[in-house]
């Protein structure tokens, strides 16, 4: 559908098309809203005031209380519509939850056992727009302005997606949808071009809270409200210090990430697996020991994960991390043997954060 010189665009058959090119570039569905997200900023501030962001100070930073997040216009001038893309990560891996039930193992998320999503989303919003650029041509007015956004920005991309019929908001705070479950991606193009809004998709939540019920912290204040300062995932990968006390027994092996409340969702037996060979298992990842990922140096860490969501954290949170883990070890497990002689080898770590978790993993394990 080349825009030709002189002749009026079929934003209907644009967004048709939009969509077509998405599934092309291997997107699983590609939605279209509007930028009035108004309904969402009083639970926003609300979560903000109660500190359940935790350290995440960028949450907000941006606007008055980070309220540029809830307007698009405001973050990227001239928007006027959103297309949000659904990309599926589930990959082939070993059962999640025999790794959980294994002490020895090390649990990392399943988005993070390939490579980092976040250049191979940009990568492939970036096509789409370049798509839509040279489809509508130079002779197009207004010119076709776009910013592309992959969980890089303050961004409420839950709330764009569900608009945009994506799927909707479960309890547990992620995009559902009743065909994929949970497991996948969002990423989104602010546009300053007019195209019809898709509709919303209801909740299929229901009554079921399994989500809510596994936590193994507790994180949930409620249905749609999670206190990040409990949640696993942002103590292992946001926090910077030490981890609480109180909280360091509720984590298990879960070293990078946690995936409970996806795992417990009914809707996430129909996940399917990812087509995309970035997301497939790096490094037997699904499988690997604590005590092996323990002994890594910081040179290992850096080249075994590079191109991995992982290495954000860096060598010594990494450590950190899977301090907690083996000191999870119950003592009677066939790797409590292993795990003491690999913290004792980190007792005198040059790093204090890592030395305390150690210490702390000890005395577990030989108490």
């Amino acid at each position: 559908m080349k825009q030709e010189e002189g002749t009026s665009t079929n934003w209907a058959g644009l967004a048709l098309a939009i969509k077509a090119w998405g599934r092309e570039l291997g997107f699983a569905a590609i939605g279209i809203t509007h930028v009035d997200l108004s309904h969402a900023e009083a639970g926003f501030l609300d979560w903000i005031a109660k500190g359940y962001h935790g350290e995440m100070d960028y949450m907000a930073r941006h606007g008055e209380n980070g309220l540029t997040r809830a307007r698009p216009a405001a973050l990227v001038p001239g928007t006027v519509s959103v297309i949000t893309a659904r990309l599926d990560y589930k990959p082939d891996a070993a059962d999640a939850g025999a790794n959980l039930q294994d002490a020895g193992r090390a649990y990392l998320s399943r988005y993070a056992l390939g490579r980092d999503y976040h250049k191979v989303l940009r990568n492939k919003l970036q096509a789409l727009a370049e798509r839509i650029n040279g489809e509508l041509g130079t002779t197009h007015a207004p010119a076709f302005q776009y910013r592309a956004f992959t969980d890089s920005a303050p961004v409420m991309e839950v709330e764009l997606a569900a608009m945009s019929g994506l799927g909707w908001r479960g309890k547990h705070t992620l995009l559902l949808n009743r065909d994929a479950g949970s497991f996948f991606f969002l990423g989104e193009l602010f546009s300053n071009l007019p195209l019809p809004a898709d509709a919303p998709t209801s909740s299929h939540c229901g009554t079921c809270q399994s989500c809510l019920d596994i936590c193994p912290t507790q994180a949930f204040v409620g249905p749609h409200v999670l206190d990040a300062r409990r949640c696993i995932s942002y103590l292992t990968i946001e926090l910077k210090g030490s981890i609480p006390l109180e909280l360091r027994p509720l984590i298990g092996n879960r070293v990078y990430g946690c995936d409970d409340c996806q795992l417990a969702c009914p809707w996430n037996r129909f996940a399917p697996l990812s087509a995309e060979d970035d997301f497939k298992v790096r490094n037997g990842l699904d499988q690997a020991t604590l005590v092996e990922l323990f002994t890594w140096s910081e040179e290992e860490f850096n080249h075994r994960l590079a191109g991995s969501a992982i290495r954000r954290i860096g060598h010594e949170r990494w450590l950190r991390n899977l301090a907690v883990g083996l000191g999870n070890i119950p003592p009677d497990h066939a790797a409590a043997p292993a795990a003491v002689m690999a913290l004792q080898a980190r007792l005198n770590d040059e790093s204090g954060l890592v030395r305390e978790h150690a210490q702390w993993a000890l005395q577990r394990l030989i108490a």
